[in-house]
């Protein structure tokens, strides 16, 4: 068996294992993502699947990348208003995020450590808290106390 069947297959289990049937577009854009294990946005996914087979739409990135998320194959990350990407490492971890150059890393999820959370009508759980630390360069003649007060 080649590697590329081979990386077919393993993706196309992976999508059955989280109840999703593995189409063709679905199974390039899942490539695309758990290929480079990175945080993409939607556009950047669908260049990188255009590049190899010129044929998603940008609906069907946005639609599949949707139901992904639903069955959590992936995590959505809101960065910002005008700045989501797509996680494809669903464990438990947080993320820094560097404000001036876009750079985006994961954190363990043991380095942080959240305390007091607000109390919860009685009809909801905690499904996961996410940290999202917003960094920047030290300005010059800014004390280190590291944090910063907003």
């Amino acid at each position: 068996m080649d590697s590329d069947h081979s990386a077919r297959q393993s993706v196309s289990e992976r999508l059955r294992r989280h109840g999703i049937t593995p189409t063709h577009q679905r199974m390039v854009i899942a490539q695309v993502l758990f290929e480079r294990m990175e945080h993409l946005s939607a556009e950047q996914i669908l260049l990188l699947v255009n590049e190899r087979h010129a044929e998603a739409s940008k609906a069907t990135v946005y639609n599949t990348l949707r139901l992904f998320r639903e069955k959590n194959l992936v995590r959505e990350l809101v960065i910002d208003p005008s700045k989501v990407v797509y996680d494809p490492n669903t464990a438990p971890h947080h993320h820094i995020y560097n404000v001036e150059t876009g750079e985006l890393a994961d954190i363990p999820a043991d380095s942080i450590h959240v305390a007091g959370l607000p109390a919860l009508p009685p009809e909801l759980e905690t499904e996961r808290v996410d940290v999202i630390v917003r960094t920047r360069a030290r300005r010059s003649g800014a004390k280190s106390s590291g944090h910063s007060a907003e």
